[in-house]
């Protein structure tokens, strides 16, 4: 069910974010976390972490996601060692290029979504705090690359969601002005980046949002299937 007061014949493009929104990825991140741990020193190759665990992390950025990992195991160790930081990092990279799409799904009716705002006339853009490298990939890995104008990654600005300048950014190279301009996400990063570039923001309730209720987010509507997208009300 869709729920919006939107309207949407001012809107001129469509900002899109990628993990548990387009795809459902977070098998892939499990993989890659546990294969980064098995590689690394006890007690951190003795751990292991499941998907619910992982749900609650994902949305901020790979640093974050791999500093929670760590903080989960040893609260002291994850957090203060940059040198455990930055290995951890790397062999994550490693891994997760090798997972990347292999564990994830694309959520039911997002293809004719993106065919019905590419019908309406929206330009597209995904913008993840997914590294652009990672994220090229994955959309070329489901088919859902060539409905993109481009890809803004997380790696793409020194600013990352909820911060407003990847949007801002997508706008600026759009040419649309960010009122004209809707975000559609997952999470409170999202809702914040929005909220702070000045664009109308709808969330999907099905993400990840760190484990926190979405509908108690601020935003100017909230989505319960993709297919709803494509109804007559859309």
């Amino acid at each position: 069910m869709l729920s919006t007061k939107l309207d949407l014949e001012k809107i001129k493009a469509v900002l899109i974010d990628l993990d548990g929104t387009l795809v459902d990825t977070v098998g892939d991140f499990t993989a890659a976390l546990n294969a980064m741990l098995s590689d690394m020193p006890p007690p951190y190759s003795l751990a292991q972490v499941d998907e619910g665990q992982v749900r609650r992390w994902v949305g901020k950025g790979s640093e974050y996601l791999i500093q929670s990992v760590l903080h989960s195991i040893d609260k002291e160790a994850g957090l203060s060692s940059e040198t455990l930081l930055r290995s951890a990092f790397s062999q994550y990279q490693l891994h997760y290029k090798i997972v990347n799409g292999k564990h994830a799904a694309i959520y039911p009716g997002v293809i004719h979504a993106l065919d019905h705002f590419r019908h309406r006339g929206w330009a597209m853009v995904c913008v993840t705090n997914k590294p652009t490298e990672f994220a090229i990939d994955l959309l070329s890995d489901k088919a859902l690359l060539s409905h993109f104008n481009f890809v803004l990654g997380g790696d793409a600005f020194i600013y990352k969601k909820p911060h407003p300048m990847p949007l801002l950014k997508a706008c600026e190279k759009l040419g649309t002005l960010p009122k004209h301009t809707l975000m559609i996400g997952d999470s409170s990063n999202d809702a914040m980046a929005a909220r702070a570039a000045k664009c109308p923001v709808l969330l999907m309730t099905f993400g990840y949002n760190h484990g926190e209720p979405i509908r108690a987010v601020d935003a100017d509507g909230f989505v319960d299937d993709w297919v709803d997208f494509s109804g007559a009300a859309f």
